[in-house]
């Protein structure tokens, strides 16, 4: 039965000397996200929370460094400066999350990139394609992670259902349905100076999608993720129901996969009854599986032409790569955090497999440069499908 220290080699869980020293840029005192990165950090004890640029208001920034532990000559007030002196520092951090509104992403990236530090980013990984795939380039030439944090990809029962697409227990893929809809946008919060309302809703800060950006590039990349395909072409319809709105809070997308498969991906906002309701449904001539994040521990399996199965995480009915998610028992829930914390392990393994010029277990898996450019992708297509009445647009090869 897996439980706390039974994690593989590729991403050792428990007390561990060589923390690796962290960083973050956003996240400050009436921030939501930046906490949750916080707690996934150090959930497996990988890494050490040791500097911040945590607001681009000073007086703000030092509040929340000093709130937060740090020291008092690591708390900065801006991103560029802390790049240069963290780089210069012989105890200098390894890693930084960026936890910022989307238009930040880019140049943030791209000062620690260029001062040779690993970067870990919250989607989407920029608010345009030209910037992302520059960023992808900075990562490689320096030879820098750059990991997007994608984070449903950490589930056990995500894990489950991958290996059991990639093992043929589906057969070959036909049908993909992922949808993604909440309600919280269903009047104009923006209105009222709700903080995460107020820039999600601003193209200035969040970019050209709306719901599409904020949740639909989790569902997007999640299909693809489980799947194993790439996208090669969409066409959307995108919605802002909410009068005086200036981004998509509703969106409806038909997929169509290299190899045949087709799909639909469903976002939305405005959809009352609806909190956090991210489910994927996978169908081949084997059988179909369905996993809601709401239930994350549990995947439904139905073998065609036999009754539906529940396979629980935890349990002997689970594979070896949800096994290697999995930190307690059976019946004792793991969700959102654990799955965060997730991925910020995978990436502990990655940096410390970089740090020798090396590669990673092969059982590592965390969310790419890449995946963060497909996702950015992908929120453009939509955007030109949808201004072109819902006409088919192709994919960039990324």
């Amino acid at each position: 039965m897996p439980i706390e220290g039974s994690k593989d080699k590729g991403g050792p869980r428990g007390v561990n000397g060589d923390r690796i020293r962290l960083g973050m840029i956003g996240g400050g005192e009436g921030a939501f996200i930046g906490a949750v990165h916080r707690l996934a950090a150090r959930m497996d004890d990988q890494f050490e929370f040791v500097a911040g640029a945590l607001s681009s208001t000073p007086a703000k920034a030092k509040r929340s460094g000093a709130a937060l532990g740090l020291a008092r000559d690591r708390i900065y007030s801006d991103f560029e400066t802390m790049a240069q002196r963290e780089a210069a520092r012989e105890d200098g951090i390894e890693a930084v999350a960026i936890v910022t509104p989307n238009h930040l992403h880019a140049p943030a990236a791209r000062a620690f990139l260029d001062a040779g530090i690993h970067v870990i980013c919250d989607k989407p990984m920029t608010t345009t394609l030209k910037d992302a795939l520059d960023l992808q380039r900075r990562a490689k030439k320096a030879r820098k992670l750059l990991a997007v944090t994608y984070n449903y990809t950490g589930y056990p029962m995500v894990r489950h259902a991958r290996q059991m697409v990639a093992d043929g227990e589906l057969g070959p893929l036909r049908v993909i349905q992922v949808e993604y809809p909440q309600d919280w946008l269903t009047e104009k919060l923006e209105a009222t100076g709700q903080k995460q309302a107020t820039w999600r809703s601003d193209p200035k800060q969040s970019g050209v999608g709306g719901s599409l950006g904020d949740v639909g590039t989790h569902a997007y990349n999640l299909a693809c993720f489980v799947s194993g395909l790439t996208l090669d072409s969409l066409a959307a319809d995108l919605s802002r129901f909410v009068p005086g709105r200036k981004l998509d809070d509703n969106a409806h997308v038909l997929l169509r996969f290299k190899g045949g498969a087709k799909g639909m991906l469903w976002t939305s906002q405005v959809s009352p009854g609806n909190e956090n309701n991210l489910r994927l449904r996978l169908y081949g001539p084997k059988g179909g599986l369905e996993w809601h994040q709401e239930h994350p521990n549990q995947l439904l399996w139905s073998p065609f032409g036999e009754p539906t199965r529940v396979i629980s995480r935890g349990t002997g009915a689970a594979n070896a790569a949800a096994a290697r998610m999995t930190r307690v028992p059976p019946g004792h829930p793991e969700g959102y955090l654990e799955g965060f914390a997730n991925i910020y392990t995978e990436v502990a393994a990655a940096i410390r497999a970089a740090r020798n010029r090396r590669r990673a277990d092969p059982a590592v898996l965390y969310p790419t440069v890449v995946d963060g450019a497909r996702g950015v992708a992908f929120v453009e297509a939509a955007v030109k499908s949808s201004a072109r009445n819902a006409a088919w647009v192709k994919l960039p090869k990324i």
